[in-house]
């Protein structure tokens, strides 16, 4: 029997566990490290999942309305590529004495060992928490002086376990319910419906109907070329609180615009007020996965989902970066101590860059108090070389190695000078007219050396507005000079812009201000109180790019150059669904209900409870037959496969091919053969799977022994390779090497 044993999420967790608790680097044995402390062993993320409706009644894998709503046990079973990890888990925590939750220090960390120590039936152990947001030795060393009894941290994880049930329920009930009903009303389309996923679609189908019909209304801007002594500069009409204007603040009419411009043009002018100041700009703080998605959307034009598999790979392929998921752009005081020895491996890819970086500067993304589970996304000393990776990677490394340097870099640093003008007019006491102006001088570039073009979030909102580069400095109060031109400017007010897949992330970090419900905005604010970057927001990070490639997948959204917009079939689905299915208040009542669970008010299961009712009061209301849906039939053709879905055309590393509307759930892809899905003959080369020995894509074949039965083979198989795998659902499983083709 072991003393004590560590069951952390992640195996880089374990790993700096172990090196941390034996004082240097060591090997695992059997999916465990043994060191002074302890066993330490890994999760690799989720071993096991909630178990599906068919699991319990196989009649249920038909799509019917007499089974809606679908009534199933919570239960959890292995996940088939995980078995192997599991068993060195469940063999450890049967050995050892006492437990240590060691998964992340949030509700779904907790709930990941959990749910593993309740399968294994070791909930009678004793059983500690460790909570660890860097893997530093001394961070790590200190947390594990300061164990706490896991019960503590009950709430947390049952509240994780409401949420992960009560999504699985309402996706698979209301889905299946709205795809029946639409199918009843002549309708071929498969209608897939999330908590977070749906309310995406809301969000930028109400953008696009924004965009589409804004009327257009004239507004008039009114400027100043002004010259004092030998400089002129541009000032901007400041139009009193009578004029005649708009809700911002924009001059309406234009009689009133031409007689300022006319009464002004050539007019004499006194500076009232003038004030210079000292500004600076530190560098954006480093990166967390969303402002790094964002980023590479604006500069390269990538997808949420590309940012995450590009991070996966320098991270697992490469060790070239930090977790890769962090919701947080800060890092532990204690990371500061690296600096030296980071920045020093940094030399080889950067030079200068890295040489001329300050180690003893400390910015502000070093505070130990803001980290949350993980910390920023930086580089590790495992520096690859730039120009052998493949773009894509070389541009996202790039942008989170350069981050990391410019934290070691002084501010960018200017003097802005701020004038207030007043047009003199002769047959009046008091001035008539204002106007202003802003202009900067550049002192130090300081951070931004590291930027050619453009630096990181200058298109953000929180960038710092255009300034004119004049000096204005030689100004004082009270000099005078003359208006050398006034020119009126007709302008027509724009529509909100069509989403791009930058400003579509960032919007979901902060739905709340959409949100006209004082109630459920107060909660969806309450909800990201105390995280960065997000204010009442719906999804996560790690999640939002799976919600948007649904929607690509489903046919709901398309891109057009660098915008989202909405299809037919997405906006036909927010038209016919209810409220609380296409907007985030759910995520904000859901949330209010499990800050109850964690604090031991409510019992999960009552939540569950809740949105069981919910969901059976949905399905009575569609059953009888009062709801027109409106979703339209389509051009695609049913899904031989499931029989439920419909094909889509879509586009893949091999070119064109037709998959299920369905998918995760049903991933049967057939050949395009001239705009159409080739159904029979020959099995066509797959355009998503391809051979893990020699990279060429796999055949689905049907089996000649067992009817309705596929298998999966190497299309390269006639130069010698091997590879066959199972079939599940039309993804290729179990691998098998130099067995004989079942068929």
């Amino acid at each position: 029997m072991t003393d004590r044993l560590y069951i952390a999420e992640k195996r880089e967790v374990a790993a700096a566990m172990a090196e941390a608790f034996e004082g240097k680097s060591i090997k695992p044995l059997m999916g465990t490290y043994h060191a002074r402390e302890g066993v330490v062993t890994w999760l690799s993320g989720h071993l096991l999942e909630l178990t599906k409706p068919e699991d319990h009644n196989p009649d249920y894998k038909k799509w019917q309305l007499s089974h809606l709503p679908l009534q199933y046990p919570v239960k959890h079973v292995p996940i088939q590529r995980s078995k192997n990890n599991l068993a060195y888990v469940l063999k450890a925590i049967e050995q050892a004495d006492v437990l240590v939750n060691a998964g992340d220090p949030d509700p779904e960390g907790q709930r990941l060992v959990d749910e593993v120590i309740e399968y294994a039936n070791a909930t009678r152990k004793p059983c500690f928490r460790i909570l660890i947001n860097d893997n530093n030795p001394q961070a790590i060393l200190k947390a594990n002086a300061k164990l706490e009894p896991n019960k503590k941290y009950w709430g947390l994880s049952m509240s994780a376990l409401a949420r992960a049930v009560c999504d699985q329920r309402y996706g698979f009930n209301l889905s299946r319910l709205y795809t029946l009903v639409a199918k009843q009303q002549g309708s071929d389309a498969t209608i897939s419906v999330g908590r977070v996923q749906t309310p995406i679609l809301g969000l930028i189908v109400n953008r696009d109907h924004a965009h589409e019909k804004h009327q257009q209304t004239t507004y008039f801007a009114v400027s100043a070329n002004i010259q004092i002594a030998n400089t002129t500069v541009v000032a901007q009409f400041v139009p009193p609180k009578d004029a005649p204007l708009d809700d911002n603040q924009r001059i309406t009419d234009q009689a009133y615009a031409q007689e300022v411009t006319t009464a002004c043009h050539g007019a004499p002018i006194t500076i009232q007020q003038i004030a210079t100041k000292a500004k600076e700009r530190a560098a954006p703080l480093p990166y967390n996965l969303l402002a790094l998605q964002a980023e590479a959307a604006s500069r390269f034009g990538y997808k949420p989902k590309d940012v995450l598999e590009i991070t996966q790979i320098l991270r697992d392929k490469h060790k070239a970066i930090t977790y890769n998921r962090s919701d947080c752009r800060y890092l532990n005081d204690e990371r500061h101590a690296e600096a030296p020895a980071l920045l020093d491996a940094l030399k080889s890819q950067y030079g200068l860059m890295a040489s001329n970086a300050e180690p003893s500067r400390k910015s502000k993304a070093f505070n130990s108090g803001k980290v949350t589970a993980h910390h920023a996304i930086i580089p590790t000393a495992n520096v690859p070389v730039l120009n052998a990776l493949p773009t894509p990677e070389r541009n996202v490394y790039d942008l989170i190695a350069r981050l990391y340097i410019a934290q070691f870099y002084p501010p960018e640093t200017y003097r802005s000078t701020s004038v207030q003008f007043f047009v003199v007019n002769p047959e009046q006491e008091q001035p008539s007219h204002a106007f202003k102006a802003t202009a900067r001088v550049d002192v130090a570039r300081g951070w931004l050396d590291l930027y050619e073009g453009a630096a990181p979030e200058e298109k953000a909102d929180n960038a710092p507005e255009e300034e004119i580069r004049l000096n204005l400095e030689n100004w004082v109060q009270g000099d005078e000079g003359s208006v050398k031109q006034a020119i009126c400017r007709e302008a027509l007010t724009q529509p909100p812009p069509y989403y791009t897949m930058s400003a579509l992330l960032k919007d979901l970090a902060r739905v709340a201000k959409y949100v006209k419900d004082p109630h459920i905005k107060k909660l969806l604010l309450d909800k990201d109180a105390d995280k960065q970057d997000e204010a009442g927001g719906i999804g996560t990070p790690a999640t939002r790019d799976t919600h948007i490639d649904t929607l690509f997948e489903r046919g709901y959204v398309l891109e057009k150059g660098k915008t989202l917009v909405s299809t037919a079939l997405g906006r036909q689905l927010i038209a016919s669904l209810p409220d609380f299915a296409t907007t985030p208040d759910m995520t904000a009542l859901w949330h209010e209900k499990q800050k109850l669970i964690e604090s031991g008010e409510m019992d999960w299961q009552d939540l569950v409870a809740e949105v069981d009712r919910a969901i059976e009061d949905e399905v009575l209301r569609m059953k009888a037959g009062n709801v027109a849906l409106g979703i339209a039939k389509t051009d695609g053709a049913a899904c031989p496969v499931c029989e439920t879905g419909t094909l889509r055309l879509r586009k893949g590393k091999m070119g064109k091919f037709w998959g299920c509307d369905r998918h995760p759930e049903c991933n049967a892809t057939f050949p395009d053969n001239k705009g159409k899905p080739k159904l029979t003959g020959k099995p066509q080369p797959s355009a998503e799977h391809f051979c893990p020995d020699c990279k060429s894509p796999l055949i689905r074949r049907p089996s000649t022994k067992q009817p309705n039965t596929f298998w999966w083979g190497c299309s390269d198989w006639k130069n010698g390779c091997k590879f066959i795998a199972s079939d599940d659902n039309g993804i290729p499983k179990t691998r098998t090497k130099g067995a004989s083709h079942a068929n």
